[in-house]
């Protein structure tokens, strides 16, 4: 079930910091949180402090969601997947649809002109990180992008199950 987004608080920010190992930067909001109220996906500036271009715009931060996902696409899923677009027009044109929100939604914070076609995850035709859509569908419900809710789907992990650490 999708959750509100929320402000970033200092505790928040101080949460991904410890999840990624390293400060986290240009955190805009929590899109998504653990049953446990931790982070799970963090919205980031289109922009970082430093200037960098950063596209994704739905960062998954919970280490175990991470590491499962890592293990999905050793798995090979995402050729398979990618083979799902080939042949299903529907699922595509779903796809495409979630590459074009997520870019609106990214944009309505700042139109970054390095990353602005650029969405995330291989969309809207290719299917390269399950974590940025995965996080997508994490932070704007089932139905926001369908590779990311099948990945989700066939994780070993659930957002239903608290397993921060």
């Amino acid at each position: 079930m999708k959750m509100a987004e929320t402000i970033a608080t200092q505790a928040d920010i101080d949460e991904v910091t410890r999840q990624l190992g390293r400060p986290a930067r240009g955190i805009l909001a929590i899109s998504a949180r653990c049953v446990c109220g931790r982070p799970l996906v963090v919205k980031t500036n289109p922009r970082l402090p430093n200037g960098t271009p950063f596209p994704t715009l739905f960062y998954l931060t919970q280490p175990a969601a991470t590491a499962a996902i890592s293990t999905l696409e050793a798995s090979g899923i995402m050729a398979e997947y990618q083979q799902l677009l080939a042949d299903e027009p529907e699922v595509l044109k779903l796809y495409q649809a979630a590459h074009h929100s997520y870019l609106q939604e990214r944009e309505a914070i700042l139109d970054v002109e390095e990353i602005h076609d650029f969405s995330a995850g291989g969309m809207p035709v290719r299917v390269k990180c399950l974590h940025a859509l995965v996080g997508h569908s994490l932070a704007k419900g089932p139905g926001a992008n369908p590779i990311g809710d099948l990945a989700l789907e066939a994780l070993s992990w659930s957002p239903e199950i608290c397993q921060c650490v």
